[in-house]
């Protein structure tokens, strides 16, 4: 049988821990078949990115219209879109496709290298969420896109309703920079899914964010509810973060084969 039909809309980290990268790792360890739409290629290590170029949109959208013409999708996941117009031509493409949208704000890298032009930013807010099924920021991108800052878990409600302002159906708050448990907010603005994992004494948590946003496109993908996607791929994650090894001087992977008992380093 044909497995479900992800397409992950990217940049590439050519560390291999984050971006296309990441995503296509977990697509294959959760069962799907992983395809891809390339945005930007980077120079990127353990130390953090050393440069960046984005690829034209014309060549962006000729990619998606590719793969989903002629294979078809069930379910999309967006992560680095570099500027206003690679923005807006995702979201129209999105908006013309019949499958369910992650959509993984991505505003810096692991080691605060920007990956998002400011003037980006509004669009993402009028273009790019409106069409997400769930939105998936961190607590720096709540902040850069709403101006929500979040200081306890009790500000996650706050940041998820400024979030939900701008139309995407659910939005998933991850609140793993906060102290203590890792607490994500996931809600519709009726109810409420908090989502708890004891915090883990690894450094090594490179790629989290593709990662979380994958998985909870392949949960889709499989025709999950989406609080059912978002709670398998919280357990994914973390089971990742507990396995996450070194690489390089930095700061390592996660590891997207522990679910399937690969061996790591």
């Amino acid at each position: 049988m044909r497995p479900p039909l992800v397409l992950t809309v990217a940049g590439s980290d050519s560390g291999g821990g984050a971006g296309i990268q990441a995503d296509l790792k977990t697509m294959l360890a959760l069962g799907t078949h992983g395809m891809s739409v390339l945005t930007a290629v980077t120079a990127q290590n353990s130390r953090g990115v050393q440069g960046a170029w984005e690829l034209p949109v014309d060549a962006v959208r000729a990619q998606y219209r590719s793969v989903v013409d002629d294979i078809g999708v069930q379910a999309v996941k967006t992560g680095m879109l570099s500027s206003a117009e690679l923005v807006e031509t995702v979201a129209d493409l999105l908006a013309g496709t019949d499958a369910p949208a992650v959509v993984d704000p991505v505003g810096v890298s692991k080691h605060g290298d920007a990956l998002l032009a400011a003037s980006a930013l509004e669009s993402v807010r009028t273009r790019l969420l409106p069409v997400a099924t769930v939105a998936t920021p961190n607590l720096d991108e709540v902040a850069h896109l709403t101006g929500v800052r979040v200081e306890s878990d009790t500000d996650l409600r706050r940041a998820a309703a400024a979030v939900l302002e701008y139309g995407p159906r659910w939005a998933l708050i991850k609140g793993g920079h906060l102290a203590g448990d890792a607490v994500d907010l996931l809600t519709d603005g009726s109810e409420e899914h908090w989502l708890r994992a004891p915090r883990l004494d690894n450094r090594h948590t490179h790629g989290t964010g593709c990662t979380l946003a994958s998985a909870v496109a392949c949960g889709l993908a499989k025709g999950q509810p989406v609080p059912e996607a978002v709670r398998a791929a919280k357990e994914y994650v973390t089971g990742a973060i507990a396995a996450g090894f070194a690489l390089g001087d930095g700061i390592g992977p996660v590891d997207h084969g522990w679910a399937l008992g690969a061996d790591t380093p």
